[in-house]
C-alpha cells in the first residue's frame, strides 16, 4: 500500500504542486483509514487503484451519525488486521456527489470495490458481516 501511496503523492505533486500531495490523505497512520475531503482526490486515488487487484472498502459514514460513530472502532481495527486491504473513509456531506455515484441511501454504508466495480455492500453497522465480507473478497 505504500507504495501506492506513493505513487499517487508524486503524481499529484505533479499536478497540483507539492503542498496538494501532503494535504490529499488523511489517514490516522495505525490502522490504514484514509479519509478524503475532496471529490477531485477521491477520483485521482480511485482510478490509480482500480487497475489493481486489491480490494477497497470504502466507509460512506457523517460526523453526525451515531452507528457510524459506533462502528469506527470496529473499522481501524479491520483495517489494521487486513493490511492488505485499503480502507477509505468518504463523509457524504463533504462528498455528496462521490455517496450519490454509489447509490449510498443509508449510512453508514461500506462499499467493497475490486478493479473498479462494486463487488458487495454492507449497509448499517454489522461490524460481523463486513468483516466477513471482506474476508471472502480479499485476494489470496
Amino acid at each position: 500500500m505504500g507504495a501506492v501511496l506513493s505513487s499517487i503523492r508524486s503524481i499529484l505533486s505533479y499536478l497540483f504542486g507539492a503542498s496538494a500531495a501532503g494535504e490529499v490523505l488523511e489517514s490516522d497512520g495505525q490502522s490504514g483509514v484514509t479519509a478524503f475531503h475532496s471529490s477531485a482526490r477521491w477520483q485521482l486515488h480511485f482510478n490509480a487503484i482500480k487497475n489493481t487487484n486489491q480490494l477497497m472498502v470504502i466507509d460512506f459514514a457523517a460526523s453526525w451519525c451515531g452507528p457510524c460513530k459506533h462502528m469506527e472502532p470496529a473499522v481501524h481495527a479491520m483495517a489494521a488486521k487486513f493490511t492488505d486491504v485499503q480502507f477509505a473513509k468518504i463523509d457524504v456531506d463533504e462528498l455528496p456527489d462521490v455517496a450519490q455515484e454509489f447509490g449510498v441511501q443509508a449510512m453508514p454504508t461500506f462499499v467493497l470495490v475490486k478493479k473498479g466495480n462494486e463487488v458487495d455492500r454492507v449497509v448499517g453497522a454489522q461490524k460481523e458481516e463486513l468483516q466477513r465480507k471482506i474476508e471472502k473478497h480479499r485476494p489470496r
